[in-house]
């Protein structure tokens, strides 16, 4: 009878039969969709559409013919409803995100490869993110399942594994016996992950039936029970089973070596007949493990016979490197290090063994240029103070034919930037005779780390005194640069001489957006984005931040709300919950809040803020608690609540909060010194002049790094930086006697102040700008740290007293201080 099941046809129209594997494609004309059959089978499956008729990469509408083209393995069809010929290529199949998914038989795997991407993430047989490389490519066809196969296997790459597991608990069919054995295979290797037996055990009870027909699931399993400590249980599973695939073998290596058992790896290995790759690679780490001489016959026996081919896998070059190493074979290693030297460097660089990779370094008699270019990118890889300190030695040490060579001394530049030896790369790029586009990147980007943007102007105009070519990765860099002085009149000085030919990368755009956004010029940052004819993620953040930062968040949420779904990303959410927070939009923040599927860490952050800006702390407290049933607590959560509190003037909460933060946190790594000022704010503002003084007291005294108040402005088309109680600068006495000056102005108009906080860097910046022009009426100040609560008093009035706008943009937003007195946050902030 006719219908839509696999065993039923609805008015077919046309057959096709593929050769190669005897089945057959029939056109079935009602069901809109194209069915495979294999020879004499009652049941078919679904090849290409059934999702009624349309016109959608997933839909047929009406096909009345098929044929299977053998040579380039793709259906022809006639889709008559939507007069057109439609050409399938088999094996490779799209979701409704445009996301595509390719079946390699050849390979044993299936890819998927993200819109707009190249390279592939394997779902299901060969595992690791490599290159797209499809053999024989065979039907596959789409469950609505696969996207969350596709989401949960990205969180275990990423190792988060209880984001996952979450994910999997929210889906509308979370039944562990009725989904599919994919799913089944990311569950347990989240269980993995995070050591959760009870589950794993619970899955192997719920399809242990299943165990005997899907390698792979069975793999997962064992793994589970390693990485648990359970190894009687996974050695249970192996020997129960009767078709022990690589696969299952690679398990129960990877196990053994877990559970330090590597002599049970080589009694394994002698049993398989065709290791793979990876079998070898897991024998090597083995071998390492074990450290004898045994080990290392074993491994130069298994070299003998290993195909030449295999030595250009950087994996198995990094454990066949170890393995020698730690079996004493140091001159063995040496061997195949230089028969393969950017290959073994690599290895290690590319399996984070930077440590190995620098001892390798240090035994080579006549380092050549790629080993120190690649030892210098290990070095930056480690980014510590030992690897700074490995670096200047062996610096000194090239010989002088290396010292013109440009690739060699940016990865040497590159190496003590990341190390965080900025001045001594200073110092060294300042020797360099013929500095290229590559070495002052790599300058510029490790003095915009460290937010000296004074440095990053003065190499930029140093290469447009060397005639140096500025390229749009340069042009970025310095659009980032001015984001962060955000002087409107001094930014448009400057862009204004970026070449068009620049202007085609998004990248330029999007860092406009986001200059023109800090710079309080919001009209200017729409101006942009409306031009952009396909903005992306980037560029929808930016702009809603910008709308955020100037105290906009309708405007945010609207934008918000225009965006291609696809778009929105945990970056889009942050944005736009700030952006609510700093505007008070409490109910249009929750809203929001309650649609996001994945609740990052960040995004619970946000919202707490956005509750405790709004003295919402139950609310708030309530969502702390939520978070932490299921994670480690988190600072910045508790931050935003004191901080909250602190905008309240609750000194009583406050400290209850703070105390719960020391007894949360004292004995991690997380600095406490950040509290600790808000605690001290909080006393000072409520009156309570006396506590606070001794509390940052005591902060001084101590050895604790307190992060230092910096602020930015520009005089006379130049910018100065000011710490905060500069007294650096050569016209100090002048800026001192403003400040004295402001100050008894402010008292006359019966402000009340703490003395301390007289020295605070915006109030130095606001101070530098009277002496230079008396008689300005408008000053623009950004500093690096939220401004408390005195200095935001104290500028209001000024403004007010010397009828001189002052924009000043902090850590948090921009504030807009008006000659009438008031402020654009209206003292929400």
């Amino acid at each position: 009878s006719s219908g839509s099941a696999h065993n039923q046809l609805n008015t077919p129209y046309f057959i096709s039969r593929d050769i190669t594997t005897n089945t057959h494609y029939i056109a079935d004309f009602n069901n809109h969709c194209v069915m495979n059959y294999a020879s004499c089978a009652p049941n078919g499956t679904l090849a290409i559409g059934g999702q009624g008729p349309g016109m959608n990469n997933t839909q047929l509408n009406y096909p009345a013919g098929v044929y299977f083209d053998s040579a380039s393995i793709c259906l022809l069809i006639a889709n008559y409803g939507g007069q057109h010929i439609v050409r399938w290529t088999l094996g490779v199949t799209v979701d409704p995100m445009g996301n595509l998914y390719v079946a390699g038989t050849g390979n044993q795997r299936m890819q998927l490869l993200l819109a707009g991407q190249t390279n592939g993430t394997t779902l299901a047989g060969i595992t690791g993110a490599i290159s797209l490389i499809i053999v024989a490519i065979r039907s596959i066809k789409i469950e609505s399942e696969l996207n969350l196969v596709n989401q949960m296997k990205l969180m275990n790459d990423k190792k988060q594994f209880n984001k996952a597991l979450e994910l999997f608990d929210k889906h509308k069919d979370k039944s562990i016996d009725r989904s599919s054995n994919m799913i089944l295979t990311q569950i347990l290797k989240a269980c993995a992950g995070i050591g959760d037996l009870q589950r794993g055990s619970t899955i192997h009870r719920l399809v242990s039936s299943r165990l005997e027909n899907d390698s792979y699931l069975l793999a997962s399993l064992i793994h589970l029970y390693m990485q648990c400590g359970e190894v009687a249980q996974a050695q249970s599973l192996f020997d129960v089973s009767t078709k022990k695939t690589l696969s299952i073998y690679g398990a129960m290596m990877k196990g053994y070596i877990k559970n330090n058992q590597a002599d049970n790896v080589v009694d394994l290995f002698k049993r398989i007949k065709n290791p793979d790759e990876i079998i070898i690679i897991l024998l090597f780490n083995a071998c390492a493990q074990l450290g004898t001489d045994e080990a290392l016959n074993l491994i130069k026996q298994v070299l003998s016979k290993t195909p030449k081919s295999f030595e250009s896998n950087s994996y198995l070059l990094t454990s066949l490197l170890d393995a020698l190493m730690k079996c004493g074979d140091v001159k063995q290693a040496e061997i195949w290090f230089n028969r393969s030297t950017k290959n073994s460097y690599q290895c290690y660089i590319q399996n984070s063994m930077e440590n190995e990779a620098i001892e390798l370094f240090k035994k080579l008699k006549t380092p050549g240029e790629i080993a120190f270019t690649l030892f210098f990118n290990a070095c930056a890889q480690l980014g510590t103070e030992e690897a700074l300190n490995s670096i200047k030695q062996v610096s000194s040490k090239i010989v002088q034919s290396f010292q013109s060579n440009s690739r060699l001394l940016t990865s040497l530049l590159d190496g003590l930037v990341k190390c965080g030896g900025i001045t001594y790369a200073e110092n060294l790029f300042n020797t360099f005779k013929n500095k290229t586009v590559s070495m002052y990147k790599v300058m510029i980007n490790g003095f915009l780390k460290e937010n000296n943007c004074l440095k990053v102007l003065s190499l930029f105009n140093q290469m447009k005194m060397n005639n140096v070519e500025i390229d749009h990765i340069i042009w970025t860099c310095i659009i980032k640069c001015l984001s962060e002085i955000g002087d409107g009149d001094f930014c448009q000085s400057i862009v204004e001489k970026i070449p068009e030919s620049c202007f085609v990368d998004s990248q330029i755009h999007n860092a406009l957006i986001n200059m023109w956004g800090k710079c309080g010029c919001v009209n200017r940052a729409k101006e942009i984005f409306e031009k952009m004819s396909q903005p992306n993620q980037i560029g929808y953040a930016a702009m809603i931040n910008s709308y955020g930062l100037n105290g906009m968040g309708l405007q945010s949420i609207e934008l918000y709300y225009q965006m291609p779904k696809e778009l929105i990303n945990e970056a889009t959410y942050i944005c736009v919950l700030n952006a609510c927070s700093h505007s008070g939009l409490v109910n249009e923040a929750l809203s929001i809040f309650k649609t996001i599927e994945i609740k990052t860490e960040r995004i619970y952050t946000s919202i707490i803020d956005c509750l405790s800006r709004a003295s919402f702390f139950k609310e708030a407290q309530q969502l702390v608690d939520e978070f932490e049933r299921s994670h480690i607590p988190a600072l910045p959560m508790h931050l935003a609540l004191l901080s909250g509190a602190r905008n309240a003037n609750n000194s009583h909460m406050s400290q209850q909060i703070y105390d719960r933060v020391v007894k949360l946190f004292s004995q991690s790594n997380h600095s406490l010194t950040p509290a600790t000022v808000l605690l001290a704010n909080v006393y000072g503002s409520s009156g309570h002049i006396d506590k606070a003084s001794d509390i940052k007291t005591q902060l001084y005294q101590s050895d604790t790094k307190k992060r230092i108040g910096l602020a930015w402005t520009v005089t006379n088309g130049q910018v100065y930086q000011f710490r905060a109680h500069d007294r650096s600068h050569p016209r100090s006495h002048e800026i001192k006697a403003e400040l004295e000056k402001i100050a008894n102005e402010l008292i006359d108009h019966g402000h009340v102040f703490d003395a301390i906080l007289c020295g605070h860097s915006e109030k130095i910046a606001i101070a530098w700008n009277f002496v230079v022009n008396p008689h300005t009426s408008k000053i623009q100040v950004t500093k690096n740290l939220h401004v408390c609560g005195d200095c935001h008093r104290a500028t209001k009035l000024i403004a007010a007293i010397r009828q001189c706008e002052i924009i000043v943009r902090d850590a948090n937003r921009i504030h807009h201080f008006y000659t009438n007195g008031q402020c654009s946050c209206n003292d929400y902030f």
